[in-house]
Formats: structure tokens, C-alpha cells, sequence
């Protein structure tokens, strides 16, 4: 029996150590098991309960209802969805009294110290079921206030609820009750209409009767005279004739029709009548109105084509979304428009929806698809070289794809962060960057990318994290990088090696893709600040964390952590060139940290969890950037006694086709993300392993890169 899963079922029991054929089992099963979607558009209002920068939701009733009276309540609803029994950490901080419920239960309550210290938050840790979860919060109104923020634990993370009544289904948030007394239970149910509610709930969903009797365009635009907006929408013609269908348009000033992007009608106003030929599909449809200073909008029916929502909007039965206004001369760019990921005009602007303050908003819902992280850099990195080693033109347009949607929406992303307060629900990340964790390994991927497939927009996005990584990360007076304030607290004043990772092989491929050699130098200048302060020498490894809280590194050798140390090494060498003052110092850096990894390889060929600890589980991303380190360093010429090298790096491939890897491609012990601790048990008992997580998917593969050049250099 091996240490994961019974021998029979290894990926080594099939294919021996074949590393092409594992490569690829791994490659093919990532792929189908992540599906490429494109994004998920919901309704959105940003009145009410709303996420702010630090992607808590807040709201202060005082400012909402200025004359609620002391004791008077307000209860708010919304939903959750889980895939399982879980739980999830929300950090709460009372305005005054509130008491949160889930699934009917009291999940927390406040008291006098919460509530007379609000700058203070509280964490809870709160139980879900698997399927829709119903949260509601009751709060109460004091002198001292009414409302309060709460929201995800982890500072960035996209974790957001849903308006649970029927006719909001799918709009983030939550709805919430006009004024109430204390005593007041609400019965309310997920699902319901707020027909059938005994009280009004926010925020406002309907125009109000007046707002009704003007047209849709001035309702949410007002009257720009002289400019115009656009509505737009699809049709599905189900007939297999070229059928000719008959459009009514009713409107108010010039309008101008467009299927497919193609003028089909104009007209000076009125209500009139066109034939559009349609055969079999699905059609866009634009409609342009220019404003003469009064009431416009429109109306375009046709009985024999089914209009529907151009973004299948969540939250809204409405099948028309608007963009607007323009002067008249600038020229509607329909495809970065109606590609949904784009901002359009000067100043900027997006869709919206006929309904008070409410706007289109994406989000990404996929897990692993179209998503800008650190874990999906280095597997994007291995998919990209596996898809070259086995020729798979799938996997490089897979890839392809997945880079270009998170180029494509940066632009939109930061500017949904200014118009919405903070929170984004693309690019959580990039749009609240405070650490090399947010860049790094993803640009670094995407420049190598760019290198071998070409990407649109690529340098705009690099020179961002660029920017980032050399004018505004922080330093130490040396210049070494270092954790200083981020959102996430607890990794306040630290340093990690995991740092390395996150910063240089970016630096060297911007370093290339810029020509500018200062990026190489801070590079290079990096390792030697992060030896002086996370160098264990009497093992000749590096210790996770150096924490200057206590002016101290922790002294536990993570394993994950020291395979980017000699991973990133590496990938400088590579290019580092060779009359560099650093070069060779390097070089003799790279070899005391092998020889260091080289004695605490195990029996079967693993390395493990905490290096010098072979009671801890063996880990998989480490044994496999070893195995990259320790082959490049033989092909490179840069280690001395390769032969002893040559062994490990064999023995460890045979290693993790045994251990690591199952007959379905599933990669095992991979340790998930990680915190630190000054004592090895965190990372020896909490710190356990995630079945195929990003953090190791992708690295399993360049190890395996790695095995098929070594084959290759040898043979030579």
C-alpha cells in the first residue's frame, strides 16, 4: 500500500515512469475537469449593504433611515450556497446591537464590549449545510449606531451572498426591511416574492409611477441633448426558412436599428414597422437613440423571434441591457462592447438595466478558469511546456484563453473598483495588489506565454505589475523585499521565502521583455537578501519565515518553500549572464542549498512536508521542484558532482509516480496554501495536503519537462 493510494492504482502501474505519458494524463485530466466558461453577469445595485475595499460588506442605517429611533430594527436577508457541509469565518464589527442567523439559528450575537468598541472586529466561525443557506442579521438602532461590517475573514477574498426573494434571484447582496419594532419576527422564506412580504424591503426595485410614464432613456440617463445611448439584446429565429420577420419599433427621436451589427432600419421617431430576413440562429440586436433634449426611449417587439438577454443576466427578467451616453460623433465600438469585458467611451462607462441604480456587473464563477492567482501561474506554466512537449494545439489554445480573459478584463476591473467601492468580483487581486503573492507568478507565466502563443495587450499588464513589483512593493533598507502592510494582517512585518518565487522569475522575463537589465540586477540582488535572513547553515536549507515582529526567523524548513528558493534560482541563472558579479556567488549558493536538499531526500525518493522531518507527510510540489532544480542545474553545468544528482532526480520522478500520482492523472499531497508557525507541527499536522491543488498540479509537470530534457541531455 503506498502512502496516498494502494500501489495498483499509481500512475506507475500503468505507464512505469514514462514522463511524457504521466505529463500528459495530468494535463488532459486538469483540463477536463476545468471546463472553460466565460464569465456570469448578475444584476447589481450599489445602494444599501454593499462590499467595500476590504471586501466586507457595510452599511449604516443612520445614513439610510435619518430618522430611525433608538430601538427601532432593521432585518436583512440574503443567501449562501454550499457544496457541503462546511463553515466559513466572517469579521464582524457592530454599529450597535446585531444578532446574525443562519438556517434559523443564532450564529452571533453581539454584546456591550462589541458594540461600545466597533472598531474592533470580532471573528465567527459559522456552519453551513450543503445547497442554499439562509443568513439573515437583525440590527438595532442605539445613540451609539445602527449597522455594522462584516464579511470574509481573509482580506481579498471574493466571498459574496445573494438577494434570496424571487424576483432578485441572482443579484449580490442583500435585501433588507423598512423600519421595524424589536419585537418584530420576520416570516420569510428564500424563494419568496416580496408580494407576498408583509413589509417594504431595500432597496428600491421599481421605478416609481412618475419615472413609468417617461421613457426607459430618461429614466436612466436623463435628456443629454445631442447624445445617444444603445440598447442591446439577441433574437433566435427557430425557423430553418430564410423566414422575413416583421419588427415594431415605437420611438422617441432618430433611432437607428442594427442586427448583427449591420444598419437594418432608421428612422426620425415614431412608430413604424421593418422587415428583417433572418435564417436559423441567434442574432444581435442594437438599438441607437439620439437624445434632442427631451423624453426618448423605445420599445422593439416582434411576435415571430424570442428575444433574450445578450449576457443571460442574473437578477432581472428584463432582455435588454443599455450603455450610454455619448456625443454624437464618437463611432460605438460594438465588439469590445458587446464582448461584455470591456469599458466603452471617455469617460468611461458599462451596461445597465431599466431599474433604479442597477447595473450589469461580471464575475468570474469559475474555480479555475480565467482566474488571476499565484497557484494558477506555476500551473498555467506547466500545462504551457507539457502542451509543447506532446504537441497538443487544445492545451496551448486552453491556455491561451485563460491568459487573454484575465488581460482582457484588468481594464474593466479597476475601473469597477472605483464605481463600486472596492470590491471586485474579477481580479480581486490585481485590483487590491499589496504583495508579490497578487503578480508575480501569474505575469511571470503570462510573459512566457506571450513568448511561445502571443497575447493581445500583453505589456499593459506587465508594465502594471512591473510598476508594482520594483516602485511600490515594499523594502528593506537593503532592498530585499519583505511583507510590510497588507490586507491580510497576519502576514504584517514578515519576510517568506515563498517570495522569491513571487518576484523573480518575473523580474527576469520583464527583465527580457523590457531590455532592461536593472529588473535582472534586483533579481539577483534578492536571493542574497533573503540568505541573510533565512539560511539555516548548519543544514544548509532555508527556513520559512523570518518574522521581524520578533527579529527572527522561525527556523522550521517548509518544503514547498525551499523548492521556490532553488526553482527560482534557476530560472535566473538560465539567463543571468555570465560575467554578472553575482553570478558566481549564485552558483555557489545553488550548490550548498542542493547538497543541503540532497541529504534529506528519503527512501522512496520523496522529500518531505518539513524537511528534516520524515514523519511529516511527503510532499509533492517540493520533491518535484527539486527534481526541476537539480536537473537544470546538471544541464546548465552549474553543479558540482552531478552523477549524485542524476540519481536523485530519478529516483524522485519513480518517486512520485508511485506516491504522488494515480492511474487518472489526480495529483496527491500537495500541501494547500500555507500560514507559518515557529513550531513544525502547524506544518507537520494542520497544514495537510489537497487532492490536485493548483499549488502542485503545475509544478508535477515541469518536473516532468524537466525528466524529458535531462533523457534527452544525457543521451547526447
Amino acid at each position: 500500500m503506498g502512502y496516498y493510494f494502494d500501489d495498483s492504482q499509481s500512475i506507475n502501474a500503468y505507464e512505469g515512469t514514462d514522463p511524457q505519458a504521466i505529463i500528459s494524463s495530468l494535463a488532459y485530466r486538469y483540463m477536463g475537469q476545468n471546463l472553460k466558461h466565460g464569465l456570469y453577469y448578475r444584476a447589481y445595485t450599489n445602494n444599501g449593504i454593499v462590499r467595500t475595499t476590504d471586501y466586507r460588506y457595510l452599511v449604516d442605517f443612520n445614513k439610510i433611515f435619518p430618522d430611525s429611533k433608538d430601538k427601532e430594527c432593521v432585518w436583512a436577508f440574503t443567501k449562501f450556497y454550499s457544496a457541503g457541509k462546511s463553515s466559513f469565518g466572517w469579521d464582524i464589527n457592530c454599529f450597535g446591537p446585531m444578532v446574525v442567523y443562519v438556517n434559523g439559528e443564532v450564529a452571533y450575537k453581539s454584546d456591550i464590549f462589541k458594540e461600545r468598541y466597533s472598531e474592533t472586529s470580532t471573528r465567527v466561525f459559522m456552519d453551513v449545510e450543503e445547497g442554499w443557506n439562509d443568513i439573515r442579521i437583525q440590527f438595532k438602532k442605539t445613540k451609539a449606531g445602527f449597522g455594522g461590517q462584516f464579511g470574509t475573514w481573509i482580506g481579498k477574498w471574493d466571498m459574496y451572498t445573494l438577494m434570496p426573494t424571487k424576483e432578485r434571484d441572482g443579484q449580490e447582496g442583500f435585501v433588507f426591511t423598512e423600519l421595524v419594532p424589536d419585537d418584530y419576527v420576520p416570516e420569510f422564506e428564500i424563494g419568496m416574492s416580496e408580494k407576498d412580504f408583509d413589509k417594504k424591503l431595500y432597496p428600491v426595485i421599481n421605478w416609481s409611477d412618475d419615472e413609468m410614464k417617461k421613457g426607459q432613456l430618461t429614466r436612466m440617463f436623463g435628456t443629454p441633448n445631442g447624445q445617444y445611448a444603445v440598447g442591446y439584446t439577441k433574437v433566435f429565429a427557430d425557423d430553418i426558412n430564410n423566414t422575413t420577420h416583421k419588427f415594431t419599433l415605437d420611438t422617441k427621436g432618430e433611432t437607428v436599428v442594427y442586427i448583427n451589427k449591420k444598419e437594418v432600419f432608421k428612422t426620425k421617431g415614431g412608430k413604424e414597422t421593418f422587415d428583417a430576413t433572418l435564417p436559423l440562429g441567434t442574432y444581435d440586436v442594437y438599438v441607437k437613440c439620439i437624445c434632442d433634449g427631451n423624453d426618448w426611449g423605445y420599445t422593439l417587439e416582434c411576435d415571430t423571434v424570442e428575444f433574450e438577454s445578450a449576457a443571460r443576466v442574473k437578477g432581472t427578467d428584463d432582455v435588454w441591457m443599455y450603455i450610454g451616453t455619448f456625443v454624437n460623433d464618437f463611432e460605438f465600438p460594438f465588439d469590445t462592447a458587446s464582448d461584455m469585458l470591456h469599458i466603452v467611451g471617455e469617460p468611461a462607462t458599462y451596461w445597465r438595466l431599466d431599474a433604479p441604480d442597477t447595473f450589469v456587473r461580471p464575475y468570474n464563477e469559475n474555480t479555475l478558469f480565467g482566474r488571476w492567482n499565484y497557484p494558477l501561474g506555476v500551473t498555467m506554466y506547466g500545462l504551457l511546456h507539457t502542451a509543447i512537449a506532446i504537441g497538443s494545439e487544445d492545451i496551448k489554445n486552453y491556455i491561451k484563453d485563460h491568459v487573454q480573459l484575465c488581460i482582457d478584463t484588468l481594464e474593466y476591473a479597476l475601473w469597477d473598483k472605483e464605481q463600486y467601492g472596492g470590491a471586485t468580483s474579477i481580479h480581486n487581486l490585481l485590483t487590491s495588489i499589496d504583495s508579490l503573492d497578487d503578480c508575480g507568478s501569474f505575469a511571470s507565466m503570462m510573459l512566457e506565454v506571450n513568448k511561445y502563443l502571443g497575447l493581445r495587450d500583453v505589456k499593459k499588464v506587465a508594465d502594471y505589475v512591473g510598476d508594482y513589483i520594483y516602485n511600490h512593493q515594499s523594502r528593506l533598507e537593503d532592498g530585499t523585499f519583505f511583507r510590510k502592510e497588507m490586507m491580510h494582517h497576519f502576514h504584517n512585518m514578515t519576510m517568506w521565502a515563498d517570495d522569491l518565487y513571487m518576484s523573480v522569475p518575473f523580474l527576469v522575463r520583464y527583465s527580457q521583455f523590457t531590455g532592461d537589465q536593472k529588473y535582472l540586477d534586483d533579481a539577483a540582488n534578492q536571493f542574497f537578501g533573503f540568505k541573510k535572513r533565512l539560511f539555516m547553515p548548519e543544514e544548509k536549507i532555508m527556513s520559512h519565515v523570518y518574522d521581524f515582529k520578533y527579529d527572527s526567523k522561525t527556523n522550521v524548513p517548509w518544503g514547498r518553500g525551499n523548492g521556490w528558493v532553488v526553482f527560482s534560482m534557476t530560472e535566473l541563472l538560465e539567463v543571468l549572464p555570465e560575467d554578472h558579479p553575482k553570478r558566481n556567488d549564485l552558483i555557489d549558493f545553488l550548490n550548498t542549498l542542493c547538497e543541503g536538499y540532497l541529504a534529506l531526500q528519503d527512501d522512496e525518493g520523496m522529500w518531505h512536508q518539513v524537511l528534516n522531518d520524515h514523519e511529516s507527510y511527503p510532499e509533492t510540489s517540493c520533491t518535484s521542484m527539486f527534481i526541476y532544480a537539480f536537473s537544470r542545474g546538471i544541464r546548465f553545468g552549474w553543479l558540482k558532482n552531478p552523477e549524485k544528482y542524476v540519481k536523485a532526480i530519478y529516483k524522485a520522478w519513480k518517486g512520485i509516480s508511485k506516491t504522488s500520482v494515480d492511474s487518472n492523472g489526480n495529483v496527491y499531497g500537495v500541501c494547500r496554501g500555507s500560514e507559518f508557525s515557529f513550531i513544525a507541527d502547524y506544518y507537520k499536522y494542520e497544514l495537510g495536503w489537497n487532492l490536485n491543488d493548483t499549488h502542485g498540479t503545475g509544478i508535477v509537470m515541469l518536473a516532468g519537462i524537466e525528466v524529458i530534457r535531462l533523457n534527452k541531455f544525457l543521451a547526447e
